[in-house]
């Protein structure tokens, strides 16, 4: 496998490509996440999610294997494709977000102990903990964010 093409999503037309690559993720990540929260969640990524974030698409072999949303120096989801974790694919969306769209934040679920370490890893740091999750749900969120400088 070569690296991957780093591009900006091409619209709502490729929104049930990066449903599915989500789907593949969460299915592979977030054990903790009831069944009826998860299909709730995905029922509302094309129409209220993904419009709301600059999508960028991480592809190999032209197929969309991961993706990023930003909203200004906020990262507001990163999601890799299951039989695609391991290679680099969330690490490049992640230094491409960071350095070409001056993403300094993220808030990710405590109980998602993989990607608590992969932003760890990544320099981020741990300032505050929700006991909810952005609907208000039972899942406790970290705030995280790059060390200024």
């Amino acid at each position: 496998m070569t690296g991957p093409v780093l591009r900006d999503c091409r619209g709502p037309e490729e929104f049930a490509d990066l449903v599915t690559v989500w789907r593949s993720s969460v299915d592979a990540t977030h054990d903790f996440l009831a069944d009826a929260d998860r299909d709730a969640i995905e029922g509302r990524l094309a129409s209220d999610y993904f419009p709301q974030v600059r999508l960028t698409v991480a592809e190999v072999d032209g197929a969309p294997v991961g993706f990023a949303g930003t909203a200004g120096e906020d990262l507001a989801m990163l999601f890799v494709h299951a039989d695609a974790r391991g290679r680099g694919i969330g690490r490049a969306l992640l230094d491409h977000v960071v350095r070409e769209q001056g993403v300094r934040t993220v808030d990710v679920n405590e109980q998602n102990g993989q990607a608590v370490g992969f932003y760890a890893h990544s320099g981020f740091v741990v300032t505050g903990r929700s006991e909810t999750d952005g609907d208000g749900l039972p899942y406790p969120l970290l705030h995280l964010a790059l060390p200024q400088g």
